[in-house]
């Protein structure tokens, strides 16, 4: 006969005080977030503008500089386009910890103290977890693979990419490769809820293994089969950093 043990009370304390809020008054404070928010990534937008010489001519063609691949622009207004998407990627980028204090801010009243502390503990390791996918993408994975592109140049053909295909190659393989980096983050919250087990992690590693190739070979731009490794090796990797880390999970629990 299952017995059910009485729970523990959560102090009154834990909460934020504050007077109580009517619906309305929530959507307004909503709506004051949202737009101190946006004032936020407007500022980030402004300092990106005035940088954006040398985050176009350094931070973004870098990679490709790096390997010798040239670069053109094949349409009439390429060049205000792309200087006008890396000030609005970069002032996102800037605004996004504003934007998210003033989410945070909003959501905050309504948590106990020790969910308060779990949002910010899981936001600081996602935040982390991105922020090394992204560099490992801009450091290893981009090289390689627009070094793989420029080495089928030859005196008859001559690889010259437009500037603004690149600059989707490059934001795509950022992006994804940073997405890619919070495996380890989306499995603790799993193990937290009692979904992922460490036991099942390790029975199916071999078949993770041969799954995480084929993401490779899917996600990969390249068909060359050292690009597809060099974007599989670090998710092998994650899967095993999330085996030790849920395991760790479980004897918190227990």
């Amino acid at each position: 006969m299952a017995v059910e043990l009485p729970q523990t009370p959560t102090p009154p304390q834990e909460l934020e005080e504050g007077p109580e809020m009517s619906f309305w008054e929530h959507l307004g404070e909503l709506r004051r977030r949202l737009i101190l928010g946006l004032v936020g990534i407007a500022v980030g937008c402004v300092i990106a503008a005035v940088g954006a010489e040398w985050l176009v001519n350094t931070v973004l063609l870098y990679p490709a500089h790096r390997v010798g691949l040239q670069l053109q622009n094949l349409r009439p207004f390429g060049m205000p386009m792309l200087y006008v998407k890396v000030v609005l990627v970069a002032g996102m980028i800037l605004g996004a910890p504003f934007a998210l204090y003033q989410l945070w801010r909003f959501v905050a009243p309504g948590l106990y103290q020790h969910e308060r502390r779990w949002v910010r503990r899981m936001t600081l390791w996602s935040s982390l977890c991105f922020l090394l996918g992204v560099a490992f993408a801009y450091a290893v994975l981009l090289p390689a693979m627009l070094g793989f592109a420029a080495s089928f140049s030859s005196e008859q053909i001559r690889t010259v990419v437009d500037v603004t295909e690149y600059y989707g190659f490059v934001t795509t393989s950022v992006l994804l490769m940073g997405a890619v980096f919070e495996l380890p983050v989306l499995m603790s919250i799993g193990a937290w809820a009692g979904i992922v087990r460490a036991e099942v992690l390790r029975r199916y590693r071999r078949h993770a293994a041969v799954l995480i190739l084929i993401v490779a070979a899917v996600l990969t731009p390249t068909p060359d089969p050292i690009n597809q490794l060099i974007f599989a090796m670090p998710l092998y990797v994650l899967y095993e950093v999330s085996i030790l880390v849920v395991r760790w999970i479980e004897r918190r629990r227990s």
